[in-house]
């Protein structure tokens, strides 16, 4: 999928978080990257050089299936949208099982 580049900010955000969360979920890594995610909480006051950090580990569950996620977890409210919507999706496929 390629990077969204028109567009309203927030729609362009939403689009990327559900390109992430969907990539996540076909992996079969929703719990992981949640609890991942809470976890790293307590770094996020550090910014955008805490998910520097955090970037082996991001790409080695993304590697490179996703343009653009570096913006999704650039910032809080990126993050906490993902994490909503990793869990909506969590949510779903239980129902569906």
């Amino acid at each position: 999928m390629s990077e969204p580049r028109f567009g309203n900010p927030e729609e362009v955000q939403d689009e990327l978080v559900e390109a992430v969360a969907r990539e996540v979920q076909m992996r079969g890594l929703t719990t992981t990257m949640v609890l991942f995610l809470e976890a790293s909480r307590p770094y996020r006051s550090l910014g955008s050089q805490a998910m520097l950090f955090f970037d082996p580990v991001l790409r080695g569950i993304l590697t490179g299936g996703v343009a653009g996620v570096d913006r999704v977890l650039a910032d809080e409210s990126g993050i906490e949208r993902l994490i909503e919507r990793l869990e909506e999706l969590d949510e779903e496929s239980r129902w569906d099982a």
